[in-house]
């Protein structure tokens, strides 16, 4: 019994050690030297915390391939990680002559693209047409929905009718016309959730203009205004928003069978205040000049290709990005228009910023500290989505969302997922990355 007593307070201070120890500055700096990085060739990377009594080196083989380098800084505290040329090296963490950790490193061919800010209208053509509502149809026999009959729901996209391909609102009506003679009924496809179905649906007569009607409230197109994040200058490629378009009525994203995006004049600013968010009223500059095509809607904004460059004043030149775990807690800038079409530079603050591994809209949350935008929309408004954010001189992101109680802060989006949605490969065509 007394050596049992015994174990159980030896056990205890064994487990109170082992916590103890995970407090202690030295072990602490030992678990935050991350597994991997990835760094552009010819950039620099500088990992700080590094445990007291330590050095780095780069093992014999990797040196000799001569593609990083590492230099410790004169606290010895971090070291500097330098990409001279692609590849894959490890770097090892010693005390001593005894290797503690091994830090992957992987080395990318320089990627670099120009800011946007410039606002931009965006106008998107659905696949097929989108049911965004039921309406009743007054019949002989008492009101009903033939749509809700059939099992159509808001939110399906009908892409057929009869086996032919319906692409826009007017494709739909010649069918509910023969239909209503011939009192055939109407074989309808429809996409619900990436998963199609087949619905048999039969147009009534209304009793009082005696046509037939389907009873459904059906959309084929969108538009609004936002914001340009970047472009790549020698493929064109871009993105822009940062978050996925939904339909107003159904929440549901869009499905995009085509659109483009405009030149947009901001013309004046619906200030923005606790549970009321603000939002730029803008105009299109010309409806009839496309300045691009628009070929995906997703979770990280809208993307495809310019036509041509385009400028936006004084940050024309192709900019290096950042990856997550580059962003640092602290001042940055975001390119924005608030009048007009001249793109300004405001101030914020980077508040928080979660590295990440895998693909996550909300990365970032940032507060606005410059007066001037503070004064003059109150923070972030809607329409300011897909403002670049720029750190150190690097690319890091974009404005998405705003916080509906505090119009000063908000949600941004990791550059790097942009990036990869527009088409533009960071890691090659396996997506690999360190750590």
């Amino acid at each position: 019994m007394v050596k049992d007593y015994i174990r159980r307070i030896f056990g205890v201070i064994l487990l109170g050690c082992l916590v103890g120890i995970g407090f202690l500055q030295p072990v602490r700096d030992f678990i935050n030297v991350p597994q991997g990085i990835n760094i552009f060739s010819g950039d620099q990377r500088t990992i700080s915390n590094m445990p007291a009594g330590t050095h780095v080196s780069v093992g014999k083989e990797d040196a000799s391939r001569g593609v990083v380098t590492v230099g410790q800084r004169d606290n010895q505290h971090s070291f500097s990680v330098n990409a001279h040329e692609d590849g894959d090296s490890v770097v090892t963490l010693e005390a001593g002559h005894f290797p503690m950790k091994k830090m992957a490193v992987r080395s990318l061919p320089e990627l670099k693209v120009v800011p946007g800010g410039q606002s931009i209208g965006v106008k998107l053509n659905t696949l097929g047409v989108l049911v965004v509502g039921h309406h009743l149809v007054n019949t002989k026999k008492g009101q009903k929905s033939p749509g809700e009959i059939a099992n159509i729901q808001i939110g399906d996209i009908i892409t057929k009718i009869n086996g032919q391909s319906i692409t826009k609102m007017g494709d739909v009506a010649p069918f509910v016309k023969q239909a209503g003679k011939t009192g055939e009924p109407l074989n309808v496809t429809v996409i619900r959730q990436k998963k199609t179905y087949h619905r048999t649906l039969t147009p009534l007569q209304d009793k009082n203009d005696l046509s037939f009607r389907i009873g459904l409230y059906i959309r084929d197109s969108a538009a609004g205004v936002g914001t340009l994040t970047f472009y790549q200058p020698d493929t064109f490629k871009y993105g822009a928003l940062g978050h996925v378009i939904s339909d107003m009525d159904t929440k549901q994203p869009i499905v995009v069978n085509n659109g483009e995006i405009l030149n947009s004049t901001v013309t004046s600013i619906e200030k923005g205040s606790n549970g009321h968010p603000g939002e730029k009223l803008a105009r299109f500059s010309n409806e009839n000049e496309s300045i691009g095509g628009i070929t995906r809607n997703s979770p990280f904004g809208i993307f495809g290709k310019l036509n041509s460059g385009l400028s936006n004043g004084k940050w024309d030149q192709p900019m290096s990005v950042a990856f997550s775990d580059e962003v640092k807690e602290g001042p940055a800038q975001i390119l924005t228009v608030v009048d007009g079409t001249k793109v300004q530079a405001f101030n914020v603050e980077v508040v928080s910023s979660v590295p990440q591994k895998f693909p996550a809209i909300k990365g970032m949350v940032i507060k606005v500290t410059d007066p001037k935008l503070l004064k003059k929309t109150g923070g972030i408004v809607q329409g300011m989505s897909g403002s670049p954010i720029i750190q150190n001189g690097k690319l890091i992101g974009a404005v998405t969302h705003v916080f509906v109680n505090d119009p000063t802060s908000g949600y941004g989006v990791h550059i790097e997922w942009m990036l990869e949605e527009a088409g533009i490969k960071l890691y090659g065509s396996d997506k690999q990355r360190a750590g």
